[in-house]
């Protein structure tokens, strides 16, 4: 049958199909994601009122893409206090934060009271706060440093206070690239493993793909198709994240980076590949805030949040370390067609600016 009868009939592509994607134009493309995107959500762009903390840039793990890390390219090492954290928490909930999203590297002189307990002050002193938390790498690493199992790092989190689990770490899938990229960090089975756990546990995550750099087209289609089935078994996954790679400070030497209608395409078949996930997001913080504005024309329904301060993406070259104020985000949406919706982390509509 032709593919694209095959995606307006709904039905599953599988490895070979979701790669043909890739070379059907970008316009046809992207009608096919808008038109499932229009059929979930209309014209709303959803977003969060939130703030990305990262606590610490200390690293025991050599990823070749990061360039957050203290143990390579950058020379501060910086670790947060608890107190440091919670006068970030404190004035993030005064300016309207209805999230906090707090991913570290991974430091190996803090032990998991550094991390349980931030989590205990924070619900404390804010119950109505939601704590997204804990990348699968970062419990990951838990368990290898400290003799602990997964299970029992997941249930600390959820005693102590945290929501939601962040889809950090999982990079591409395809074990020799990840090799290559990561070794010695969380492996694909076992980031699978840890969301799987974490959703049998009632809770929801999400789900990220760091793309364009080493990794070929297949293998994109290889990590969406992988997260789709962990979908079919536990429902858990509340968004899809296309991060795009940012090249600079880094120790990969990438020459050849996607375009934009690459990166588009990439949008618009997460969109149709992942028909079990209900959002897509175009992390603005990594996309570009104007791309991530186009990319609602090409699957994409959630733009993430005004973020307020972020440090991972903008330490290889993104233009996101202030965050965006509420105004502009809105106004930005309103401007490019779209109806903005305010949510809070698990997607419930708290407010229209229609």
């Amino acid at each position: 049958m032709d593919l694209i009868q095959k995606v307006k009939n709904k039905e599953r592509l599988n490895q070979k199909e979701g790669k043909a994607l890739y070379d059907l134009d970008l316009y046809t493309l992207g009608e096919l994601a808008d038109s499932i995107r229009k059929e979930k959500y209309g014209k709303k762009s959803y977003f969060n009122i939130n703030r990305h903390i990262n606590p610490t840039n200390v690293c025991a793990d050599i990823c070749k893409f990061c360039a957050y890390s203290a143990s390579r390219k950058n020379p501060n090492q910086y670790t947060m206090s608890h107190e440091q954290i919670l006068d970030i928490v404190k004035h993030s909930y005064a300016n309207g934060a209805k999230e906090v999203h707090i991913v570290s590297a991974h430091n190996p002189n803090d032990g998991p009271e550094w991390y349980m307990g931030a989590f205990r002050k924070i619900k404390t002193l804010y119950p109505d706060l939601h704590i997204k938390a804990m990348t699968a790498a970062e419990v990951d690493f838990l368990t290898r440093q400290y003799g602990l199992s997964y299970d029992e790092v997941l249930d600390m989190m959820i005693e102590s206070g945290v929501d939601s689990m962040p889809g950090g770490g999982a990079e591409i899938f395809d074990e020799k690239v990840r090799e290559y990229l990561c070794k010695g960090k969380v492996t694909s089975d076992q980031w699978l493993q840890i969301h799987q756990k974490w959703h049998e546990r009632g809770r929801q995550s999400n789900a990220t793909m760091l793309f364009g750099h080493v990794e070929t087209k297949a293998h994109r289609i290889d990590h969406m198709l992988r997260l789709r089935d962990l979908q079919d078994k536990t429902g858990g996954f509340n968004a899809f994240i296309p991060l795009v790679y940012q090249r600079d400070n880094n120790f990969l030497k990438v020459t050849h980076f996607p375009t934009g209608q690459e990166i588009l395409k990439t949008y618009a078949i997460a969109r149709i590949l992942l028909d079990n996930i209900p959002h897509i997001k175009a992390y603005w913080a990594s996309a570009s805030i104007n791309l991530a504005l186009i990319a609602q024309e090409f699957g994409c329904d959630d733009l993430d949040g005004t973020i307020e301060k972020e440090s991972i993406q903008s330490a290889a070259g993104a233009a996101s370390s202030h965050g965006m104020k509420l105004e502009d985000f809105i106004g930005l949406i309103k401007n490019s067609g779209f109806i903005p919706v305010e949510r809070d982390s698990l997607y419930n509509e708290l407010k229209s600016y229609a």
